[in-house]
């Protein structure tokens, strides 16, 4: 993993180590995605209920509400539980346009305790942005945020 994404890994941990709350978590992480990255648009969770996927904490304009399973980048995620990385989302079939000017998206799925819990969704305006150091960093990011507690309190409540 690149020294970039060993940074940002670690200061997930300091944010989260002493929060017991969650959607505090997501929060915070979605804010650190959002203004380290660079060169995205939009950063933010997907809660999973019942085959669709929620809006949860957020960096960007406003977004879709709901996603199911069978549609979108996001949703490609969510069926095949694996990393999604996607270079140019015109060429993508069933892409949902939350935000016009996102042009390539990386979708991690978040599971705790074997079961999916969220996707990690993040979209830039660049053609290309994301490649294989981005999907190993971020998979690590999402490790961490699958290891908190409180997925199920979380997901009960949506």
């Amino acid at each position: 993993m690149n020294e970039f994404y060993t940074q940002l890994t670690r200061q997930l941990q300091a944010l989260t180590q002493d929060s017991p709350v969650l959607l505090s978590n997501l929060s915070n992480a979605a804010a650190l995605l959002y203004q380290s990255i660079p060169d995205i648009n939009w950063a933010g969770f997907y809660l999973a209920r019942d085959r669709e996927l929620l809006l949860g904490p957020f960096g960007g304009k406003p977004a879709c509400l709901r996603i199911p399973f069978e549609k979108g980048v996001c949703g490609q995620a969510a069926r095949s539980l694996e990393t999604v990385v996607v270079s140019d989302v015109h060429a993508f079939p069933g892409h949902i346009a939350c935000d016009a000017a996102s042009r390539s998206e990386i979708v991690l799925p978040i599971l705790s305790g074997g079961q999916l819990t969220a996707v990690l969704d993040i979209d830039s305006p660049l053609p290309g942005r994301f490649g294989p150091e981005d999907a190993q960093g971020l998979e690590q990011y999402a490790a961490i945020l699958a290891g908190l507690p409180g997925w199920e309190n979380l997901l009960k409540a949506l």
